[in-house]
């Protein structure tokens, strides 16, 4: 399978720089899988293609502001940080542009009281280009990062975050801080829509995997089958655990709202008497999903539109088969839907 095969003609100008005005008034694209047809809604009206006992799966990740900006002690160099995973304590793995000014000792001003600084410690992946780096400041860390960092919008947003980004950039359920990037099926989501959805009978459940810098890395490979995935950490408590695996004993459907909820899942099914079933607890997943792998647990998916020949156009291509993604790629190209993480979604049913 080549890379060349999960390829699409994409306009720029479809690319979606701000969210739509309303959370749940962007367009929506409902692909039947059964019927083989395609309609075009709004995502409000994704009410009427959930029926009641469904379990409709989120990730509760919330999206740190990990971007920050700040000034080198000793020449006053503007320097740029991404924030990708807290190591221990202050420490943290970043990105640093340009990263050649920066050397192991140096330091950061971060804020105009010079009272939040950033000590480079040395390289943690050279290969990748990130560094460790520790913090010194005053306050409670997540304080103050909300107060100075801003949200690390994807490299396809060209502009710089706002302050509507910090509540836009961020689902409406999201609860347990980690991500460096927002899992964006689930923006689309308002609070009253969601009171609709457990009002006509479906559950929701919530799962927590922290997404990475990696969502965004290209796959350099041709053949789709040598890639290697990013490692992304995911919790599922017990609670929610028999709440999926009782609609699962039930034949009731398991509704994952976007790529990171279905990889958290299909991550943690196991067979237990010939039935799949999912396992809580606390652990890391690289899960690849392609066309040719077999769902264990997810019956359908909501998603937005995704990057070409990336690893979440291969995964929903996984969940209908590559032909009829692409084709529907192609009409939503053609009818003009906004694409990526602040662009529209699709509902594969």
């Amino acid at each position: 399978m080549k890379l060349e095969d999960f390829d699409y003609n994409l306009p720029k100008e479809l690319i979606a720089q701000a969210p739509s005005l309303k959370r749940d008034e962007c367009r929506l694209m409902v692909l039947n899988r059964a019927a083989d047809t395609i309609e075009h809604k709004h995502f409000y009206d994704i009410l009427d293609y959930l029926h009641e006992g469904d379990c409709l799966v989120v990730n509760d990740s919330r999206v740190i502001p990990a971007r920050l900006y700040g000034t080198k002690e000793k020449t006053g160099a503007h320097i740029e940080f991404l924030l990708i995973k807290r190591l221990e304590g202050d420490k943290w793995e970043s990105l640093v542009k340009p990263g050649k000014r920066l050397k192991e000792g140096d330091t950061v001003i971060l804020d105009d009281n010079k009272l939040f600084k950033a000590h480079i410690l040395g390289f943690k992946d050279e290969g990748n280009g990130t560094r460790i780096i520790e913090f010194e400041y005053e306050g409670i860390f997540m304080e103050r990062l909300e107060e100075i960092g801003s949200m690390p919008l994807p490299p396809y947003i060209e502009r710089r975050a706002v302050d509507d980004d910090k509540e836009r950039y961020q689902t409406v359920y999201s609860k347990i801080d980690g991500s460096v990037a927002a899992p964006t099926a689930g923006l689309h989501f308002t609070d009253e829509l969601l009171e609709k959805v457990k009002v006509k009978g479906i559950e929701v459940a919530s799962v927590t995997l922290h997404v990475g810098i990696g969502t965004f890395r290209p796959v350099k490979v041709e053949n789709v089958e040598d890639h290697k995935m990013h490692f992304e950490e995911y919790t599922i408590n017990s609670e929610t655990a028999e709440t999926i695996n009782r609609a699962i004993r039930d034949g009731r459907r398991i509704i994952s709202v976007g790529t990171t909820s279905t990889r958290t899942l299909e991550s943690a099914a196991k067979q237990v008497d010939g039935v799949w079933q999912i396992e809580s607890g606390h652990r890391s997943t690289g899960i690849f999903i392609y066309p040719g792998y077999e769902y264990k647990v997810v019956d359908g998916l909501i998603t937005n539109f995704h990057l070409p020949k990336s690893t979440l156009i291969m995964l929903v291509s996984a969940l209908y088969d590559r032909e009829h993604i692409l084709k529907a790629y192609e009409e939503a190209v053609r009818e003009n839907y906004k694409f990526f993480s602040y662009g529209d979604a699709m509902f594969i049913r």
